[in-house]
């Protein structure tokens, strides 16, 4: 019993401290604590201000979503199974954050949607062709197709590494510093 309380006392200040640290940077979405705060899902009574009541609500919302046998305690199980919801949520955000920039670049006539020509290269594909058809024959061999597909996963290799907390690629440290 003591480590269930010891546990659920944790995950309690975890997620306090997340709230925390979130409304006292302003930021919102995903973040290393976990998902940054959303400011208006905080302020329950929409009054453009944040209460200790209003937090500690807000906390205690989070811990019964995640006590999924609501016993009052975070087991292991439950707080792996929570973490993975919150991922899935974010990474559903993020999927949606880059259609929407897609559909913004793209949408030449303004009507919110992509057409097959919209979506698909500029210049009809031609460009991606003629690198692929490495031996100008009009045609893409076996071969042909198998090199670009390994110069592609060399590509992805080489530019694997750090990641922000938008999932976007940082530049290690010796290519922002000069050394």
């Amino acid at each position: 019993m003591k480590l269930a309380t010891l546990v659920s006392g944790a995950a309690a200040i975890a997620i306090l401290a997340g709230a925390s640290a979130a409304l006292a940077d302003g930021r919102g979405g995903p973040g290393r604590m976990g998902p940054r705060m959303n400011f208006q899902e905080i302020d329950a009574n929409g009054d453009g201000k944040v209460t200790q009541d209003e937090m500690k609500a807000h906390a205690e919302s989070r811990f019964r979503d995640a006590d999924a046998n609501g016993d009052g305690a975070l087991s292991a199980e439950e707080m792996v199974a929570h973490q993975e919801k919150m991922r899935e949520q974010m990474r559903q955000a993020r999927m949606a954050r880059g259609a929407e920039r897609m559909i913004k670049r793209r949408d030449t006539n303004g009507d919110g949607v992509l057409s097959l020509e919209e979506m698909g290269p500029k210049d009809g594909g031609n460009r991606m062709f003629s690198r692929l058809d490495t031996d100008g024959d009009g045609a893409i061999s076996t071969e042909e197709f198998e090199a670009a597909r390994e110069r592609m996963a060399e590509r992805r290799r080489e530019h694997k590494g750090p990641r922000d907390h938008e999932g976007m690629h940082r530049k290690p440290q010796s290519q922002t510093d000069g050394g």
